[in-house]
Order: C-alpha cells, then sequence, then structure tokens
C-alpha cells in the first residue's frame, strides 16, 4: 500500500528534517533498508522564517532561516530520495494505537507504526488524537503561551514521539536539530534488536 509507512514525521521544520536525515543516512544498515519513511514538509510557520545565524554550530554566519528551510528539504531530496516528503498536506488527526496508527491529513489518509510529531510549540496546535497530551511549555515564558506534549525523552505513549520545541526543548536552532535527530536514532536502536545505533558517514569508505 503506497499510503503504509514504518515512520511518519509531521513537520517539515528544524527538527522534522534533522530527524529524517538521520533516518535516511540508514538505509544501507541491514535493520533499516526495508523501512519506509515519510514527512509531512508542510510548514505554514516557522519562527526559522524571520531568523538569521551567527552562534549556530555548522552553519555559516549570517544564514537566514528561510534558507535553512528550503536547503534542508533540498539535501534530503538530493542524498536521500527515498525518504517521501509529503508537501501541501496539513495533519487534521491521528487514530489508532502501536502499531497501527491511522494518520489523516486536509487530503489522505496515511497508515503507519511509528508516529513522530515536530511542529513548533505554539498554542494553535489542532491535531485531534493529541490534544490529550498537551501541557504548558515547562522553559519558555509564560507570557507566550506555548505548549510542549507530555512526553519522558521524547517518548509521548507507546509508537508516538515529539520533538523540538514541542517536546520541551528551548527555542534554539542546535536544540531543536538535535533533539528531531536523537529520537532517530532511539528508534533505530529498535529497529537495531536495542543495540545503541548512531549513524555515521566516513571519508575513509
Amino acid at each position: 500500500m503506497n499510503n503504509s509507512f514504518d515512520v511518519l514525521i509531521i513537520g517539515g521544520g528544524v527538527s522534522g528534517i534533522s530527524c529524517a536525515l538521520l533516518f535516511g543516512s540508514a538505509k544501507n544498515k541491514p535493520f533499516a533498508s526495508d523501512k519506509k519513511i515519510g514527512v509531512f514538509t508542510h510548514q505554514k510557520s516557522s519562527a526559522l522564517q524571520e531568523a538569521i545565524f551567527y552562534n549556530a554550530y555548522g552553519i555559516p554566519s549570517g544564514k537566514l532561516g528561510t534558507e535553512l528551510l528550503s536547503e534542508g528539504k533540498k539535501q534530503l531530496t538530493e542524498n536521500y530520495p527515498h525518504i517521501k516528503q509529503i508537501p501541501e498536506e496539513k495533519v487534521i488527526r491521528i487514530e489508532g494505537e502501536f502499531p497501527e496508527f491511522r494518520v489523516i491529513s486536509n487530503k489522505n489518509t496515511y497508515y503507519t507504526k511509528t508516529i513522530i510529531v515536530g511542529i513548533g510549540s505554539a498554542n494553535t496546535f489542532d491535531i485531534e488524537g493529541l490534544k490529550q497530551f498537551v501541557e504548558p511549555h515547562q522553559k519558555a515564558l509564560a507570557e507566550k503561551k506555548r505548549i510542549q506534549l507530555r512526553n519522558t525523552d521524547h517518548k509521548v505513549t507507546e509508537g508516538i514521539y515529539v520533538i523540538g520545541t514541542l517536546a520541551g526543548c528551548r527555542s534554539q536552532l542546535t536544540i531543536a536539530a538535535g533533539s528531531g535527530a536523537s529520537v532517530a536514532t532511539d528508534i533505530l536502536t529498535l529497529w537495531n534488536d536495542g543495540l545503541p545505533t548512531q549513524i555515521h558517514d566516513s571519508v575513509k569508505k
């Protein structure tokens, strides 16, 4: 079934694309080679759209957030085209439970074993099936009325993870990127029979 996945990532910002890149780079590992990954890249709004960076490791000084948003998706397309990008669709509802979730967008229904949510911490969060996990953000100013999904080390409930500021992380690019990458390695570890797993490229290969 074309709409069936092992992992669906909701959000095409820093944490979501970082997560997808890690999954993409594991494509030659025996435990990940047959896995189907998708990412909803619809990004109606993002803190990056007004950002310029001078303090982010590995990012050239003066880089605009808008450039990073487009370059991240391009990097994913060019290096890991097997990762399915789903543009121009907004997730509105999640149904079911692990390992049989239904993710309903404004256009289609998808099926997945695992869900990763990384769409920011605005209090306009409106995905049915996840609202029961919403709580005040623990590391944001109260007057900003930011929210997070209740989680333990990014895990909301069996088969559902949250990343980036929606996980309760502070709003810093490198923290959000690390959050997404961390969850990818957690799931890769599960696929690798629980053996601690990280994915590195090397100039020696």
